[in-house]
């Protein structure tokens, strides 16, 4: 078999990129022969082997350069990427990778059945950057809104480990399990919100449009009215007399809540009430132990140090007083402390988890605890989620019959008084 020449050039262990050229008799032996040598592939050019092997022959800066369409509608800095769209690139860039195809390759292949417009012009601006020299993690860093700092921190890890296919499955489970979490946290609020919009909008529909059509004819009926009955008007006159003034109180009050809430003072108070709220509290706070946990263990697993670890699991909690607790237990271990004993005092971690990580720092197995923490919360958030679901549906039913019977109770008691009064 005729031997080829290819041009290639790699990433090695330390995070160095060098380039050379080496003789196989395909380009997929080539690849292996550079894989098993621990070595990842960013471009593997077979002409321009050729041309560098020729004596005197200059090798073009562009040989083997592929040119993207820039056919775009949408701007890549304004993509909008979803969970599965995420968990399906990562994924599938570890198997290419895990398989030995160049870094550059896999990228243009995965850039071309991309559905997502913005999506794919994206990865192929990384492409670019990747083809150009630079680390895939430094690529991915231009676009923070896609790609968050634990997403490019690992893939760090990732290509200064030489285990690049390695973090990313462990990326893509850590992507997948967020997501499902992410999912049960959404059954668990859409029912009663939903459930809280339909009680109120019945109540204010029939205080504004039914009960004033009965008002006169309780007039005419010249009866004592009951306590009840002269309630429910007076409501609704109030209402309907008041209606723009409530509209823009509420209006106002919703606007101003929702700047309050960017605020970091509105943000700490969001967060402290989060977990402390009646029945909901528990669960979102299952929910942060879950994500603290999955998150640190991801990223202690990949080889990201400590203190990077905990900077940004600190980011990515998605609750501020949990975030200030791992800021100080962070501070902690740069004095020298084991990362239970911080926790331990904390308020805000049960002492399962401070007690699980001290046991898995002494015996070396802290990111294999952390992840057993992660799936404990993820199995109790389940069930709580089912719990809720089962307890609320029952309790909404209820308020929506006492409101409505209250008012149907409203209508007709002085009809049945004023019948009973004509029958006696």
């Amino acid at each position: 078999m005729t031997v080829e020449v290819f041009s290639y050039k790699v990433r090695g262990s330390d995070g160095k990129t060098s380039t050379g050229v080496l003789k196989a008799e395909s380009e997929s032996d080539a690849v292996k022969e550079l894989h098993q040598g621990g070595l990842t592939v960013i471009t593997l050019d077979r002409e321009a082997g050729r041309k560098a092997a020729a004596p005197g022959a200059k090798t073009s800066p562009f040989s083997g350069l592929k040119l993207f369409s820039r056919s775009r509608s949408v701007p890549t800095n304004k993509a909008r990427v979803k969970d599965a769209e995420m968990v399906v690139f990562t994924r599938q860039l570890a198997t290419m990778v895990g398989s030995g195809i160049p870094l550059v390759d896999g990228l243009e292949i995965l850039a071309e059945q991309i559905q997502n417009v913005g999506f794919r012009g994206v990865i192929e601006e990384v492409c670019e950057e990747v083809r150009g020299g630079k680390d895939l993690s430094s690529a991915l860093s231009m676009f923070p809104r896609i790609f968050p700092d634990i997403y490019v921190n690992m893939i760090c890890a990732g290509e200064a480990s030489g285990q690049l296919d390695t973090v990313l499955d462990r990326l893509a489970e850590y992507q997948e399990a967020s997501s499902a979490l992410k999912s049960d946290i959404k059954s668990a609020m859409t029912y009663p919100i939903v459930s809280l919009l339909m009680v109120v909008g019945i109540t204010f529909f029939l205080l504004i449009f039914v009960i004033p059509k009965f008002e006169d004819m309780f007039i005419s009926l010249n009866v004592e009215l009951p306590a009840i009955t002269t309630g429910l008007l007076s409501a609704s006159l109030f209402l309907r007399e008041n209606f723009l003034y409530w509209g823009a109180a509420v209006a106002a009050l919703g606007v101003g809540l929702t700047y309050w809430m960017r605020t970091d003072r509105g943000i700490t108070v969001r967060d402290w009430l989060l977990i402390k709220i009646p029945v909901f509290g528990p669960l979102f706070r299952k929910v942060t132990l879950s994500r603290f946990s999955r998150t640190l263990s991801t990223l202690v697993q990949s080889g990201v140090p400590i203190l990077g670890a905990l900077e940004i699991v600190s980011q990515t909690c998605g609750n501020r007083i949990f975030a200030r607790a791992v800021e100080d237990a962070a501070e902690c271990v740069k004095e020298g402390e084991p990362l239970g004993e911080p926790l331990s005092r904390s308020a805000v971690f049960p002492p399962m988890v401070s007690r699980m990580v001290a046991i898995g720092e002494r015996t070396g197995a802290l990111e294999g605890l952390l992840e057993k923490i992660a799936d404990f919360y993820d199995r109790q958030v389940k069930t709580s989620v089912e719990g809720l679901t089962s307890m609320i549906e029952p309790f909404m039913i209820g308020i929506m019959g006492f409101l409505v019977g209250g008012m149907v109770m409203a209508i007709f008691l002085p009809i049945f008084k004023m019948v009973g009064s004509m029958g006696g």
